[in-house]
């Protein structure tokens, strides 16, 4: 019975990480790591003399342990991913608010000209 518990979970991680696909709501680079993991779960799920087999192989004496460790290292994984992803936005947004600011100033130069100085400024365009 716990066997199809999981295999109903990761078979619904899967549908979930596919319908978020097909309504962009998740993009394909994140959507593969999801599709692993659900994979990988529903291919434990289905067998879980799998999981005994690479725990006697690595040398894990629970293979609960080994689900653990993995989980933990995925998830540090995803932390570190999504922070260097988030160190590109923060320099992305802060270029593109030196451009905003730099742009404000030209147009707040432009709208302080006086009028005869904006039509000679449009007669020499």
């Amino acid at each position: 019975m716990t066997n199809l518990a999981a295999l109903l979970l990761a078979i619904a991680i899967v549908a979930l990480v596919l319908e978020m696909l097909r309504r962009k709501k998740l993009r394909e680079k994140y959507a593969t790591l999801w599709l692993f993991v659900g994979a990988l779960t529903v291919v434990l799920a289905a067998f879980p003399h799998l999981l005994n087999v690479a725990a006697d192989l690595v040398g894990v004496q629970l293979p609960s342990n080994l689900l653990f460790i993995l989980s933990i290292l995925l998830l540090l994984g995803v932390c570190l991913h999504l922070s260097w992803e988030l160190s590109g936005v923060e320099d992305e947004t802060r270029t593109l608010a030196e451009e905003v600011a730099i742009l404000r100033t030209q147009i707040e130069r432009i709208s302080n000209l006086p009028t005869s100085t904006k039509s000679q400024e449009s007669d020499s365009d």
